[in-house]
């Protein structure tokens, strides 16, 4: 493989190293082919994806969108999700604002019609702020969530009416930093005090946006913004080995299950560096047309076989010396944390980011047998009690592509786009359905589609859109340069 290759570099700890091969001449033109070639695809993508929503979901007797929808589309419940209505209004407008082939009146009439449902509906018992979960069809409560969630996705909605957005912005940071009764969780004594790494997670996308085009409302947020990050970051434990799904409140990690969980891949508990046995020198991240790999330090360092993925003839599996995990939150935040510290103009952090939050995740959670992201794992590589641990779902693995794209582009480092290839391939590859649009939310380890239906109660017209379009801007300033 042609290009200069950079010296190898280690992390803060010193546990492991990445061959990093700069491009140059041919290889350079070569690169820039890629992009090209990609960013076609994602765009082409996207509309398929846009048009399979616009034309199945929209409800126009009553407003707001069906997300139970089919594999052809056809609705099979038309209960209303409040999460996924206020994400599809979110992404209509973004798409309208955002891409000059999406200005079309019918777009934005929808998000207008979606955001009125939530508007005249989505509150349990107006004036309070307490959203419901689902509604049915006409918008009558049928289920209440006691977190902040629904609330969150109606401000995602209720961004052009910013006074509805700030008082129930408001409100949540009330119930997360002062007083959650409101949200009707009962105190039990037995119950560990702990924090999930999605709430503030959720609140920091949400201060992003909201500031976005507002000096005035950047500044009032300022202080959460930081409070944000810093909670997210007390995630990373075990000496920065793992990313934790739940915490403490002081940031400490928690006993039992719920302590173990991660909903973010992460290695086992006790290995202070990825090695082969008997070695006492770390692996080595490189990678070969395209596709990432994991090398040994004993590895012949030289070129690869194409679409090598895992670990090929090392013995190193599930119950090795090394545990995989899946990746999901801790990428979504990892660039949710990019962006914040771009906006805090912090070098240090992003290096810290990409490091624990994108590379720790993939080199651990990416599986060696099949392909793809894992979905849950238990840190000590004890048996995982979700069922559905290693199932793919669409999700994280939209997530890996937003995160990856833009570490690459923050950084320079042609490591994180040649990962961010090998986890579009697999996805364009086993989750898209090239006959009815969209892509297909549930597969099974072996990639094999488990669910065929394309939404329900948690997929809708979001995370997908929003990787594809976020992808399509990056891949086009990256081409602009």
């Amino acid at each position: 493989m042609g290009g200069a290759k950079l010296d190898q570099l280690s992390d803060s700890h010193g546990t492991w190293t990445r061959s990093v091969w700069l491009p140059e001449g041919e290889d350079m033109e070569k690169e820039r082919e890629t992009l090209q070639a990609w960013k076609e695809r994602v765009e082409q993508e996207l509309d398929r994806v846009v048009a399979f929503w616009m034309e199945h979901s929209h409800d126009q007797e009553h407003g707001g969108f069906f997300t139970c929808l089919g594999r052809d589309g056809k609705v099979y419940d038309d209960l209303k999700y409040v999460w996924l209505q206020g994400r599809q209004v979110w992404t209509y407008c973004r798409l309208y604002r955002k891409f000059e082939r999406f200005r079309r009146p019918e777009l934005l009439e929808s998000a207008k019609a979606g955001g009125e449902f939530l508007l005249r509906y989505a509150r349990v018992a107006p004036p309070g702020k307490k959203c419901a979960f689902v509604l049915t069809r006409d918008g009558r409560p049928v289920k209440v969530q006691r977190t902040i969630f629904s609330e969150c996705f109606y401000i995602m909605a209720m961004d052009g009416e910013s006074s509805e957005a700030v008082e129930m912005m408001d409100q949540i940071v009330h119930w997360v930093r002062k007083d959650p009764s409101g949200l009707g969780r009962p105190w039990l004594p037995g119950a560990p005090a702990s924090e999930s790494m999605a709430v503030p997670m959720m609140l920091l996308n949400l201060v992003e946006q909201l500031g976005e085009a507002d000096k005035e409302m950047a500044s009032k947020y300022a202080e959460l913004d930081d409070w944000c990050a810093q909670r997210i970051l007390q995630h990373v434990q075990r000496d920065g080995q793992a990313v934790l799904e739940n915490v403490s409140e002081d940031g400490k990690e928690l006993p039992g299950c719920l302590g173990r969980h991660q909903n973010a891949g992460e290695e086992q508990a006790g290995l202070g560096a990825i090695q082969e046995k008997g070695s006492d020198q770390p692996w080595s991240l490189g990678f070969s047309m395209g596709t990432a790999f994991l090398l040994p330090p004993s590895a012949n360092q030289g070129p690869v076989k194409e679409g090598v993925t895992g670990l090929p003839g090392w013995g190193i599996s599930r119950r090795g010396s090394l545990e995989w995990t899946g990746g999901g939150h801790a990428l979504e935040a990892g660039w949710f944390l990019l962006r914040h510290a771009t906006r805090k103009g912090d070098p240090e952090l992003r290096a810290h980011v990409i490091d624990k939050f994108l590379l720790l995740p993939f080199r651990s959670g990416w599986d060696p047998d099949h392909g793809g992201l894992l979905y849950f794992q238990d840190v000590d590589g004890l048996c995982p009690t979700q069922l559905e641990w290693a199932m793919k779902l669409w999700w994280p693995h939209s997530e890996a592509m937003i995160a990856l794209l833009m570490g690459y582009s923050d950084s320079g480092d042609p490591a994180l786009l040649h990962l961010f290839y090998q986890v579009a391939e697999y996805t364009f590859r086993q989750f898209r359905d090239p006959e009815h649009g969209e892509w297909f939310g549930y597969l099974n380890r072996d990639g094999t589609v488990a669910l065929t239906i394309k939404g329900g109660p948690f997929k809708g017209c979001f995370h997908v859109p929003r990787c594809l379009a976020m992808c399509e801007e990056m891949l086009d300033a990256l081409l602009s340069r």
